[in-house]
């Protein structure tokens, strides 16, 4: 579909906001920032990220976005054996941060989605980590003309790794929210997913607690849920009169503690699609790089791919 200036700005937003948020965090990650800590891109935490560097979140969303461009199909098919493909591609460089559950998925190099999808299912134990959540921005981009193709997709996107149906469920919300950001420039979709789904009743009140409460409340933000309410938590809980509620949001996030690099990657992504690639401060874009060899300005590339939009 045809963007406006304005809505392609956006939409380049979401994968910047995204590697934004986790750079960000990482330098932070398990720890539990002091009241008037102030946060800034300094790398370190506990892989010894460079400045600007982004982790595992960033590079697994970056694996989804390559694979959509052009305008591909990645919710079924080849498009989504692409995206499961680039998965274990990205495996094989031995990263030096991934999550527990999806190590143990893609350990297995599974040749097509359908396997990978298999494969997940049959784990057991916990199986609702924000894997998946952190990786599900740029799904939204593919699906600027289609709302039910998007939650679709976000779904079999999340079952690739993540069979828990609260991953799913939160991968579908925040992709529908921020397709709606890209297009409408608010926040709106977050709450009118609820609209759709048959999970309402489980989310409402989910939403309502973080709107209300503390990171406290859900401060065990390495489980989806807990992870979605952090980042909503700052997002809601932020000054946003203006694009500054990128920052302020970003910075909330890794001051609430624990997942930090993630959470703030959940929440940039719809910051992003929400105020823009504009609002991105220019010297953290200079700063954006990591696997697959690419820096900020790659990944703007990557979203107007994506979109048909310039940057």
């Amino acid at each position: 579909m045809a963007l406006t200036p304005r809505q392609s700005d956006r939409a380049a937003g979401v994968l910047l906001g995204t590697a934004a948020g986790d750079a960000l965090g990482a330098g932070y990650e398990f720890t539990h920032p002091t009241a008037g800590t102030v946060v800034d891109m300094i790398g370190g935490g506990p892989f010894d990220w460079a400045p600007g560097e982004w982790t595992d979140d960033t590079s697994m969303a970056a694996a989804v976005a390559l694979a959509a461009r052009g305008g591909v199909d990645i919710g079924v098919g080849a498009g989504l054996d692409s995206v499961a493909a680039n998965f274990v591609a990205w495996y094989d460089t031995k990263p030096a941060d991934i999550g527990n559950q999806t190590r143990a998925v893609l350990g297995f190099r599974s040749p097509s989605a359908a396997a990978m999808t298999a494969q997940a299912a049959l784990l057991t134990g916990r199986a609702g980590g924000n894997g998946s959540l952190m990786r599900t921005a740029p799904v939204a981009l593919a699906y600027l003309d289609d709302p039910q193709r998007c939650v679709d997709a976000a779904a079999a996107v999340s079952a690739l790794t993540h069979s828990d149906p609260r991953a799913g469920e939160a991968c579908q919300m925040w992709s529908f929210a921020i397709r709606h950001a890209v297009l409408e420039g608010n926040f709106d979709g977050v709450r009118s997913w609820l609209a759709t789904s048959d999970a309402a009743d489980f989310w409402r009140p989910l939403l309502d607690e973080a709107e209300e409460g503390e990171p406290a409340d859900f401060a065990n933000n390495g489980w989806v849920v807990h992870a979605l309410q952090t980042s909503w938590w700052a997002i809601v809980r932020a000054d946003g009169s203006g694009p500054e509620h990128l920052i302020r949001a970003l910075e909330l996030c890794v001051l609430a503690g624990g997942d930090t690099d993630t959470t703030a990657a959940i929440a940039g992504g719809l910051l992003g699609a929400r105020w823009g690639a504009s609002a991105v401060p220019q010297n953290w874009r200079d700063m954006l790089h990591g696997y697959p060899f690419l820096t900020g300005e790659g990944l703007v590339a990557i979203a107007a791919a994506i979109t048909g939009g310039t940057s």
